[in-house]
């Protein structure tokens, strides 16, 4: 019998202890080469394949199902992390479904983009989108709701940037006081982005008026943006809520003697305790990332993320 035909049935201190002896893993294991149940896992990933709001490139509903056997070939022992992986991670098995919804979002949003001629029909195409969206939300946050009441942390991998909503929704009723780190090349402070209630130009706009317990974001490598989105950014800085740094500004620091230290102080001091961490792709250098659905110039190195 091939292990690959008995892999999952091995214990989580059996499969790390394959994987720690340089033993490769079956092509059938989960992510980082490790096939765990949920209980087993400190951190749970939830695949979100939904990308029907995408603005210019697609694919990025294919991630969760394409990063898993390419995971494999990382070794699991990192300078910077230690062994992570020892505490468990699992992506969760139970989304199906999402991939669906995504396929009929998608011919909906063709048809809105090709314009039908008829204002009353497009729109009903656009409400038709929201509702598909609404359902995913709800979704991811039943999922992370059980989750974090299990003790387990979680994250969510997309998909198009409007992912995250039902899991940012669920740590606002799990928590009191919770910032975001936000890495990103825009702001994603866009209003109803073409029609769409939550596109993916739209998370941040929708967490920061959504929830009550999201009391402060962090915004990292921004370097694209509407004057709305400015404005908006503006209005959340007055109340204290909201703090930039550009991607130009990181690029300036690290000139600066000391100049790294002092924008993580500058970070540190403007966050409460609980951070919820936001990464978009396309908050790197696009030359790191020329699949991102949107590349703007300039971003952020590997190094300077790690």
């Amino acid at each position: 019998m091939q292990i690959s035909d008995t892999w999952d049935k091995f214990s989580k201190e059996q499969q790390i202890s394959h994987l720690e002896k340089g033993l490769p893993a079956p092509d059938s294991a989960g992510i980082f080469g490790m096939s765990l149940k949920e209980t087993e896992s400190e951190l749970v990933i939830l695949p979100v394949p939904w990308e029907a709001t995408a603005s210019y490139g697609s694919g990025s509903s294919r991630t969760p199902s394409q990063i898993i056997f390419p995971s494999h070939q990382l070794d699991l022992f990192d300078l910077s992390f230690g062994e992570p992986y020892k505490r468990g991670i699992t992506i969760a098995a139970d989304m199906e479904e999402l991939a669906i919804l995504n396929h009929q979002a998608n011919k909906l949003v063709s048809k809105v983009r090709e314009g039908s001629g008829s204002f009353e029909t497009d729109s009903q195409f656009i409400n038709q989108v929201n509702d598909l969206s609404n359902k995913i939300n709800r979704a991811v946050y039943l999922k992370s709701a059980a989750l974090l009441r299990d003790g387990r942390k979680v994250a969510v991998l997309g998909g198009d940037h409007s992912s995250p909503y039902g899991l940012i929704k669920a740590i606002n009723e799990f928590y009191e006081d919770v910032g975001i780190v936000h890495i990103d090349a825009h702001f994603d402070y866009r209003e109803k982005y073409e029609g769409f209630n939550h596109s993916h130009a739209s998370i941040m706009y929708n967490v920061m008026n959504d929830f009550k317990n999201i009391n402060k974001i962090y915004h990292i490598g921004v370097r694209d943006f509407s004057k709305d989105e400015y404005d908006f950014f503006c209005r959340l800085s007055a109340d204290a809520r909201s703090l930039v740094d550009y991607s130009s500004d990181v690029y300036k620091k690290l000139l600066e003697p000391n100049g790294l230290n002092q924008l993580f102080d500058r970070m540190c001091d403007f966050l409460p305790d609980n951070i919820y961490v936001s990464f978009d792709v396309d908050g790197l250098d696009p030359k790191l990332c020329p699949g991102t659905g949107t590349p703007v110039p300039g971003g952020l190195d590997f190094e300077f993320i790690c």
